[in-house]
Order: structure tokens, then sequence, then C-alpha cells
């Protein structure tokens, strides 16, 4: 007897939604994409065939297909029979909200909805809604269909059930979940990506480097060590025997005193040009096309490389 087919409408087709949309394909659900955008569906399908090296080469689940997806504009359509909603709508809150209201006319009362959002809260998210309480975060990070982190948060009305329920429907995909146990605006890995590109903008517009080595500075540096352990692994793995308690010690002092000198970050927007023309030359040499391909290719490698080590988490 085989399993029951999981239903997912996928709400908002850019990249994060079409990333989404590949990512459920290939866990063999039943996906239902809905975008009103002119020409939405053709892109949609041209960016999972795109993809689909990609999750193929990760692993598909037993009846993965690209023809399980059916595309519609109309958007009660694509929620009525789905057992989790993702959206993935533009980030504004009056936006979200008239999305919200629309998917809460047609889906089921119990249907899960998963917003995108990478800086709004669920609380801002749900508020005005029908059933706030089964609204939640969930997201992810570019490219969608690769990288399996997923932030999962709830807002004031969020019931925590739901909040397990989303963890565990991630997890079930190949996801790798964290909890947001309180909102702040960000969440947590946009906030960490803001604090490091602060102090790299502040680098550039003081003359310390150029923008190619600040990149190269994480690249060839810590963003090796950060790719296989977290920032407090490998803390602790700097401590020798002493471990974490014995490097925070050694060193606060000093990172005190580095982190009073660290830069703020600008409060207009003369410095985007300048950080543009360095990146315009740093990637004189390259096809940026082909460097991002490269990139995938890199994170895929990654990725099987660490599922063969049962000690890296």
């Amino acid at each position: 007897m085989s399993a029951p087919t999981v239903n997912v409408a996928i709400v908002g087709t850019g990249v994060i939604g079409a990333g989404w949309a590949t990512h459920f394909l290939a866990q063999g659900f039943a996906v239902t994409a809905t975008d009103p955008g002119e020409g939405a569906e053709s892109r949609l399908r041209d960016w999972i065939d795109n993809s689909w090296a990609a999750v193929e080469r990760l692993g598909l689940a037993h009846g993965a297909s690209r023809q399980n997806l059916t595309f519609t504009t109309d958007l009660g359509a694509a929620v009525r029979d789905a057992d989790f909603i993702q959206e993935s709508g533009p980030e504004r809150l009056d936006v979200k909200h008239a999305l919200i209201a629309n998917i809460e006319s047609a889906a089921r009362a119990d249907a899960i909805i998963a917003s995108s959002s990478s800086g709004l809260s669920v609380s801002e998210i749900q508020a005005g809604a029908k059933h706030p309480e089964r609204i939640v975060l969930g997201h992810p990070f570019n490219p969608s269909h690769i990288i399996p982190l997923v932030e999962v948060g709830g807002g004031r009305l969020t019931s925590p059930e739901n909040v397990v329920k989303a963890m565990a429907f991630y997890a079930g995909t190949g996801k790798k979940p964290i909890r947001i146990d309180k909102e702040v605006k960000g969440h947590i890995a946009n906030r960490l990506q803001v604090a490091l590109w602060q102090e790299a903008i502040s680098l550039v517009q003081r003359g310390v480097a150029l923008v190619e080595a600040i990149d190269d500075a994480i690249a060839y540096g810590p963003g090796l060590r950060w790719a296989l352990l977290g920032p407090f692994l490998n803390l602790h793995a700097s401590g020798g025997p002493g471990g974490v308690t014995h490097v925070l010690q050694h060193l606060g002092p000093a990172q005190r005193e580095w982190a009073r000198d660290l830069g703020t970050y600008p409060e207009t927007d003369e410095y985007i040009e300048s950080i543009a023309r360095g990146v315009d030359a740093e990637l004189r040499p390259y096809d940026f096309p082909e460097m991002l391909r490269q990139r995938d290719e890199l994170l895929i490698q990654l990725l099987e490389a660490k599922r063969k080590l049962s000690q890296i988490p």
C-alpha cells in the first residue's frame, strides 16, 4: 500500500518560491504553484528544469518527478487541497496580509501556512488572520533547493504545536530546521550576516582593504571552517584542552577592544557606489553565471562530504 500523497502549495514563484517548488518536487510531493505575474509559469518550469540536476545529485525521493507540478493563477485553487502552504510573496506587510486573507478564504483550517519572510515577524504577518495559530516562519536560504537551513518560529498567536509540526515537516524533507524562540528583526542567520557585512563595508570605506581582499579573507579563511562547524564549535576547537572557556577567557580582553573599534552600518546609501565598483572589479576576469554554477557544484560536494562524516553536525 503506497503512502498518501503530500500536497504542497507554493504561493509566489520568484527565486525563493521556485527553489521551494524544486525541493518539494524532489521529495516526491504533489506541488501546486501560483503566481499572478505574466510569464510566471514558463519561468518557473525553466527554473526547475535548470535546477533538477542539483536535486538529483542530492537524492530524489520515491516518486519524485517534475510532472508532479501543477501551475495555476487561481490562488484559491492552489491552496484548496494543500497539506502545507509555503508563502514566498514580496517582503511587504500589505502584500503578506492580502495573501494570507486570500489563502485563508480557500485553504483547510488545519493546513499550516509558512512564510519565507526574511525579516518580517510572524506576529506582524498573522495580524488579522482568521487562524493565526497555524501561521509560522519557514525562512530558507538561497539557493533554497540546495542549502538545508530553514529558520522556523511562531508569532504571538501561533500555537506551539504548529511550530513543532513545521519543524518536523521540514526535517522530514531533508532540511535542517532551527527554531527561533524569540522574535527579532531579521531572525538569526540574516542578523549574523549583517553583522559581518557591517564590518566588511566599514573596512572598505575606511581604506583598510579592497572588496576583493575582504571576500578572500572570508572565502579562504574562517568561511572554510564556518562551512563545517558553527562559530561556537570553532571557538571550542581553538581553545585546546580548555575549549571555549579558555579561548573566551584568553581572547576576551582583545575581542572587547576590537569590538569597540568595529565600524557602524552606513546611515545613507552613499557607500553603495564604492562597494559596487569593488564588486565589478573583482568580477571582471570571471563569467559570473559560470561562477554561480561552480558555487552550486561546490555546495553539493561539501554537503555530500558532510553526510559521509557522522561527527560533523
